[in-house]
């Protein structure tokens, strides 16, 4: 089962879910902001994930975040999308806000 690591206070996040469900695709929600442990799962994976470099230049925080079932991880879930099949029934960039540390977003 994929894992989608994200905040119920992201608009990126909800979106990256409905997505799914609209999909049928069964994942596993983690909610960042829950826990400690939560967080630092995430954290952990932010840390050590060359896919998040060019988003932790630019401040982004990074999610939604998604973790195949082969262990990759993938921020850009709209390709995920793609690359596995699926139609993307709303798009990313319908949004206009970003998940950025400058709160500049959500």
């Amino acid at each position: 089962m994929i894992k989608v690591y994200g905040s119920v206070n992201c608009p990126y996040c909800m979106v990256l879910k409905q997505n799914l469900d609209q999909n049928h695709v069964t994942y596993d929600f983690i909610e960042i902001l829950e826990s400690l442990g939560n967080l630092g799962s995430f954290l952990a994976i932010r840390d050590r994930e060359p896919v998040f470099d060019h988003l932790k230049a630019v401040n982004d925080i990074g999610v939604p975040a998604l973790v195949d079932e082969d262990g990759s991880v993938w921020t850009d879930w709209e390709t995920w999308l793609k690359n596995h099949g699926y139609e993307i029934f709303i798009p990313e960039s319908s949004l206009n806000q970003a998940c950025s540390l400058d709160r500049k977003g959500c």
